[in-house]
């Protein structure tokens, strides 16, 4: 298959790279990050998580952070949140979201530890979702697609099978997440070929974490595989509070170094979105394990 000549990047610091960091990062910073990469580019992002604070202080300020961003940002900017219930889709609609992420699991031991519930339950509450919010945008998120921290492999068939059913729940664009960290290359073209085979008219992402530095490897695989949307953070923060042994995620200014020295297309500045990751060293207390920060600080 013919390499994408433009790609679609989904920003997820301010959401999956956020959830993980321990100490609370103040809703100014919070912003000021979200607006550096706006700067630089970034014109699709996931801004945050509407989940119940006990699990996940850290996004007990969702509502303030969408509202802000939702009144500065640029007309052609896609403000996306995450949220794993109805309720969260209730709290991000009310924010004023129209693109929302919801969170299934192709595991049910990960399903169950992520969201409180089996995966049945979460594909019963995505049709409810579909049917009471018809004018937004619900897209899926696919977790463990790759491997899963309590059932281990996880098969294509599996894979398949939740898509299917999402797909019937009305939904048109998935991401399959690697969210341990645990794909390989050819995993990544096998699935993905067998996903596009199956579900042409679905629109496809792929999320990475970089847990055992395949995560560059795993996105030129998805290339590859004619993948024309990936989800990164800024300097590789991230993992899931869930899944135990998960990393960060593949740092999104390492990407627009294999996609620029590939002379793909994606619409950001590289040295703006470079400025964007020294705020967040700046300003959030957390390990920057992008390859591209490091060389940065070194003065390569």
């Amino acid at each position: 298959m013919e390499i994408p000549r433009n790609v679609t990047v989904i920003e997820v610091g301010p959401r999956d790279g956020f959830q993980n960091v321990k100490e609370m990062i103040p809703l100014e910073d919070k912003l000021a990050i979200i607006q550096a990469l706006i700067q630089s580019g970034v014109r699709q992002m996931e801004i945050t998580s509407f989940v119940n604070p006990k699990w996940l202080p850290q996004m007990a300020d969702a509502a303030q952070v969408a509202e802000a961003v939702l009144s500065q940002a640029p007309e052609d900017f896609r403000a996306i949140a995450l949220a794993p219930n109805l309720r969260g889709v209730q709290n991000a609609v009310k924010a004023g979201l129209k693109d929302v992420t919801y969170v299934i699991s192709a595991s049910e031991s990960h399903n169950r530890k992520n969201v409180n519930r089996s995966r049945m339950e979460s594909l019963e509450e995505l049709s409810k979702i579909m049917a009471e919010f018809p004018h937004t945008h619900i897209r899926v998120s696919l977790a463990v697609s790759f491997g899963c921290p309590f059932d281990g492999n996880v098969g294509l068939e599996q894979v398949v099978s939740m898509v299917e059913k999402i797909r019937e729940a009305g939904v048109k664009e998935l991401v399959l997440c690697d969210t341990i960290g645990v794909a390989n290359p050819l995993q990544v073209q096998n699935t993905v070929k067998k996903v596009k085979e199956e579900f042409p008219d679905m629109s496809l992402g792929l999320h990475f974490h970089d847990t055992r530095g395949l995560g560059i490897a795993n996105i030129y695989a998805g290339l590859l595989a004619g993948v024309d949307a990936f989800e990164t953070s800024v300097g590789g923060l991230g993992g899931c509070p869930f899944a135990p042994g998960s990393a960060g995620n593949t740092a999104t200014e390492d990407m627009l170094n294999l996609l620029n020295g590939m002379e793909i297309h994606h619409g950001i500045h590289m040295k703006a979105y470079m400025e964007a990751v020294e705020t967040v060293k700046a300003r959030v207390k957390a390990p920057i394990t992008g390859r591209m920060a490091s060389m940065c600080r070194a003065g390569v």
